[in-house]
């Protein structure tokens, strides 16, 4: 980063994060916390795009205004995803990656880590199955899920952890019927997402203790490795035996007239396997976490059914399940009047975008009369969330199949979120409800 350093030897400029802000950033539990949400009101107010310098870090530039993070979700061809590692990597990690691939930093090559002309040719594979005529053809059969997930929530009779209860095992279910994967291996499915996902939270990762950053690399090559190896096996009977399911559609891919390969069909098959529910997991919860918080709330959607796609959307925009991600960028440009060199890395900061102040009334409410919400938490530009109506359209069923039945809810304890810079949410969140006496018999 070159032209960092030369630029941030002029006191004028002030690139530089304080560093207890910058630490926060890189720290996992920070974002459990709600340090980071602190850093983020800090950072957008004072230096809205300023570098981050650690030891054992390379530097980047953290980007938290709604503003630039749209402008460099839009540029695909300046900002890139495949140079250097797309989630946040400290130095020895990344050394230790590029090791086991012989030169990537990728331990996993799915669409995130894709620019062009591989990016656009790889998502056009499974585009369909995700645009919204498609999935309106699903919504009898989610219907059907939500339905039993719902009696799943009654049949706890008023006290849940609706995260464990419901919130996990929904979403979970929707993307494995579409992705072909059996019933009975949905655990497996969920355990080894969290143990990606979760790599550094010390209730999810497959290795507990402290880590070096060498044996993190392999701890998270051992669970890319049983994705891989578990799905192998379905690619291989569907090859035999082709099924109305993503999986067929994956393991019979052709790319420039020739079969992909099996580490992007790895890559392929993870990535909808884990970011396909555990986003959507996230939000779910958080939305009953804010009618837990709000009893208006839940009057008003009961009231008015048809509010809750607005309320959905609020939901995925306090959410922000998504915190981080990284590019770098292709050649010397300039944002916000700073000067950004060639191979520099740029952290994009989703949850302070989605609290930009600029672009929020009111950013810190759970607010049902947010229109237009222009929530960023699916990204933008040609890496915009394949699966967000599917998301956005099996919460909306469920809530609609749910709220009938809820008169009344309230926290029962303290919630816990999981520890990632990446991705991360409620994995706990104890309630007592009360069931609604004028709901007919589910």
């Amino acid at each position: 980063m070159t032209q960092q350093t030369t630029a941030a030897t002029s006191p004028a400029l002030d690139l530089d994060i304080p560093e207890n802000l910058a630490r926060a950033l890189v720290t996992p539990r920070s974002y459990a916390t709600g340090e980071t949400t602190e850093a983020h009101r800090w950072l957008r107010a004072n230096n809205p795009l300023g570098v981050a310098r650690l030891e054992g870090f390379d530097p980047f530039w953290v980007v938290t205004r709604h503003e630039d993070l749209a402008a460099i979700s839009r540029n695909n061809k300046l900002f890139l995803s495949g140079e250097k590692p797309t989630t946040l990597t400290d130095r020895a990690t990344d050394e230790r990656a590029r090791e086991i691939t012989g030169g990537s930093p990728h331990l996993v090559r799915s669409l995130v880590q894709m620019d062009a002309p591989d990016h656009p040719k790889y998502r056009a594979l499974t585009q369909g199955w995700f645009m919204p005529q498609n999935v309106k053809k699903l919504e009898a059969a989610i219907r059907g899920i939500a339905r039993k997930n719902v009696q799943k929530f009654l049949d706890t009779d008023g006290t849940c952890d609706f995260v464990k209860d419901v919130a996990l095992g929904y979403p979970l279910h929707v993307i494995m019927s579409i992705l072909g994967v059996p019933e009975q291996d949905e655990p497996r499915m969920l355990k080894l997402t969290q143990e990606l996902f979760g790599a550094r939270d010390p209730e999810q990762t497959r290795v507990m203790g402290e880590m070096t950053p060498q044996q993190l690399a392999m701890m998270i090559k051992m669970v890319l490795d049983d994705f891989a190896s578990y799905f192998g096996a379905i690619s291989e009977a569907r090859r035999k035996e082709p099924q109305d399911d993503l999986a067929t559609v994956i393991a019979n891919a052709i790319v420039d007239g020739e079969p992909i390969s099996d580490r992007e069909a790895a890559g392929y098959y993870t990535i909808v396997a884990t970011a396909g529910h555990d986003t959507t997991s996230t939000t779910t919860a958080t939305a009953m976490a804010a009618l837990a918080d709000n009893p208006e709330l839940l009057r008003a959607l009961k009231a008015d059914p048809s509010k809750i796609g607005a309320f959905i959307d609020e939901a995925i925009r306090w959410a922000s399940p998504v915190k981080t991600f990284m590019r770098s960028a292709s050649e010397d440009t300039e944002l916000r009047g700073r000067k950004i060199a060639k191979g520099d890395w740029l952290m994009l900061c989703y949850e302070s975008a989605n609290r930009d102040e600029d672009v929020f009334e009111k950013p810190y409410e759970f607010r049902l009369d947010r229109t237009p919400n222009r929530q960023i938490s699916f990204g933008g530009g040609g890496h915009v969330c394949l699966g967000q109506h599917l998301a956005r359209m099996e919460m909306r069923i469920l809530y609609e199949e749910l709220l009938p039945y809820v008169a009344s809810v309230r926290r029962n304890g303290e919630q816990r979120i999981s520890e990632s810079t990446f991705v991360c949410g409620l994995k706990t969140l104890p309630i007592v409800w009360e069931r609604d006496a004028s709901a007919p018999a589910p």
